[in-house]
């Protein structure tokens, strides 16, 4: 198939994809996002001598659940929104982090961000924004909120700014953000 920007394409050959509920594992229709599940000979069948894990992984009928959230358009190319672990749930609206990421990361102050979702009694979790700001580049939350309202939806706009001097990654590089909201969610903005 064709290239196309922030699009993961079409499935191999030989691969089936689905999008399904995530709460009832029930088919969606297409341009509808919800968690990306696979299948096919190339797909593994479980987790080795791992009968509890690979229960959690697999559906019954065995659709490997990616943990991605994504959808799929019409003409059969998917695309990813990212994690469902990381999903944000904001007053009752989906906040998907890569998509504020990209945001963030045209500010020319911002070196590095996450974004993440901390608890909120009125919001259900707000979201939040982690900074590495650029060195010698001043910088304010306040400006970063009105950088967000020009390029976001109001939904998506971080609530909270934080700026920090590093962010937790692993041994690839991928920010930690389950360890992110361990340490910074009980904080207050700065």
């Amino acid at each position: 198939g064709e290239r196309r920007i922030g699009s993961v394409g079409l499935p191999l050959p030989g691969v089936a994809v689905r999008i399904v509920d995530t709460e009832t594992g029930e088919p969606l229709p297409d341009n509808v996002v919800g968690e990306v599940q696979v299948r096919g000979a190339n797909v593994c069948k479980g987790y080795w001598q791992q009968p509890e894990k690979t229960a959690v992984a697999f559906t019954p009928d065995g659709w490997l659940r990616t943990g991605d959230l994504g959808l799929r358009e019409t003409d059969g190319y998917f695309t990813l929104k990212g994690r469902s672990k990381d999903l944000v749930i904001s007053g009752g609206f989906n906040v998907y982090p890569p998509e504020v990421e990209l945001v963030l990361a045209q500010h020319p102050a911002v070196a590095a961000s996450a974004v993440i979702g901390c608890p909120d009694a009125e919001w259900g979790e707000l979201v939040t924004a982690v900074i590495i700001p650029h060195p010698h580049t001043p910088v304010s939350a306040a400006a970063i909120i009105a950088h967000c309202q020009q390029h976001l939806v109001n939904y998506k706009v971080p609530r909270r700014v934080l700026f920090v001097e590093t962010l937790p990654r692993n041994a690839l590089g991928k920010i930690q953000k389950a360890q992110l909201r361990q340490e910074l969610c009980d904080h207050p903005t700065t």
